[in-house]
């Protein structure tokens, strides 16, 4: 294209050329009949330099039109990272929104799996070390727990159709990996700080009361208590204690060996198998707890279901949504009261559950005991929730912990419960597809 367009200039320069040379002084005497003969001539001098300019021009276009001709029928595909073929590479082409995808959902798992652990060795420094000396990592902690939440937010909105859509995973990737920088800081101060690598004879004399402890808790468990949000639980627990005991045993040899480093990595396999043992007898626990406290709620959560409903029961006819919500309340506290007097076994916290959740629409605060019933709920629902991610959480994915993150923030205690329990179908899923880590 250089070549040709110099052709053109070439063949411009010479048609313009002979009026440059041209002689404007006025003749001399003797000079009029030369002068006379170039002037009748003048007109064929420029038939050659048209010519040269018609085909250069020719020439031009033509291989313009063959390099055009050329380009869209040529099948080479273009090389990667350029906008069609033969173009120079385009500048930094963004990634496929699919595998933006995929990393922020890898992005989000990795980042709260860091934080649970982060906080589980927490539990065991705390053992050797003050407060003042566990407030630095705390304050980590927490950091990293608002930069994670605040990632779960922005994909929540991403999946329900938040424009922008490379702009909010790029986001959610971006909120993970500073949680993540926190987090992996926290971890080296902190095992700085514990001296496992050095000496980790403390942390394992203190690991180890904390197994014989653990060990009589899990014994003594309620095997009576039957709740599908803890079936298998006490199974788990005994399968994680025989593998801390597995990795106590290999902690004694290595540092007998003088491998402080292998000690290391062996006792931090059993801190993390016993706190998974903790977290599932816990929970046991703390559900026969609450289901105790939901039985003894039940009659007064009635009684302040129905100071809720009595304004609607004054003689106004009501119509449209407000009269569906009474009469769907009216149904299911008929309901409850028919369950809870049959004699039949019923689970407390389901039917308190269905009473805070039946009135929540028509509540207008002239009851005390509902807001406490719905406390319970959404309490013990979050924390089911939360109990089984940590416990899975090699194989359970991104969305139940987006669904937990505003369950645990939320002032809406109906919706905290909702979230949670819609968290945990999710992550049981998961656990069906993956299977439950060795």
């Amino acid at each position: 294209m250089a070549h040709t367009l110099l052709g053109v200039v070439a063949g411009v320069v010479w048609l313009v050329l002979p009026w440059m040379t041209i002689n404007d002084d006025p003749p001399v005497a003797g000079a009029r009949v030369s002068a006379a003969a170039p002037a009748e001539s003048s007109g064929t001098d420029l038939v050659l330099p048209v010519a040269v300019l018609v085909v250069v021009v020719a020439l031009a276009a033509y291989a313009s039109v063959r390099r055009v001709r050329r380009t869209r029928s040529r099948t080479t595909p273009a090389a990667a990272g350029t906008t069609h073929v033969g173009a120079y590479p385009s500048p930094a082409a963004p990634p496929p929104l699919a595998d933006l995808d995929d990393r922020s959902r890898a992005a989000l798992v990795g980042a709260d799996n860091r934080l649970r652990t982060l906080r589980e060795e927490v539990t065991f420094a705390a053992a050797g070390a003050g407060p003042e000396e566990l407030a630095p990592f705390l304050r980590e902690a927490a950091a990293a727990e608002a930069e994670l939440a605040a990632a779960c937010a922005i994909r929540r909105r991403y999946e329900e159709g938040v424009p922008e859509e490379a702009a909010a995973l790029a986001g959610v990737v971006g909120r993970c990996e500073e949680a993540e920088r926190r987090l992996t800081g926290a971890a080296e101060g902190l095992r700085a700080l514990r001296g496992l690598d050095r000496d980790p004879a403390a942390a394992l004399a203190s690991a180890e009361t904390r197994f014989r402890e653990l060990t009589a808790r899990t014994a003594g468990a309620d095997t009576a208590l039957t709740d599908d949000s803890v079936t298998g639980y006490l199974e788990l627990a005994k399968d994680s204690l025989v593998t801390a005991t597995v990795d106590l045993n290999r902690t004694h040899q290595a540092t007998a060996s003088g491998r402080p480093e292998d000690a290391a990595q062996h006792l931090r396999a059993a801190e993390t198998a016993i706190a998974r043992a903790d977290v599932l007898v816990t929970a046991m626990t703390r559900l026969r707890e609450a289901r105790t406290e939901a039985a003894g709620l039940i009659p007064a959560a009635l009684t302040g279901a129905e100071a809720e409903l009595a304004p609607f029961r004054d003689g106004t006819a009501y119509e449209g949504e407000t009269y569906a919500r009474l009469v769907h309340a009216d149904a299911v506290l008929a309901a409850v009261r028919q369950e809870t007097t049959s004699g039949q076994p019923y689970d407390p916290l389901g039917v308190l559950r269905r009473i805070v959740h039946a009135t929540a629409p028509l509540a207008t605060g002239r009851s005390g005991v509902l807001p406490v019933a719905a406390l319970l709920v959404a309490r013990e629902s979050v924390a089911a929730a939360d109990d089984y991610v940590t416990v899975h959480r090699e194989a359970v994915g991104a969305a139940p912990r987006v669904l937990l993150s505003p369950a645990r923030l939320t002032d809406d205690l109906p919706r905290a419960d909702d979230l949670a329990r819609e968290a945990r179908d999710l992550a049981e899923r998961d656990v069906r597809l993956r299977g439950h880590p060795a």
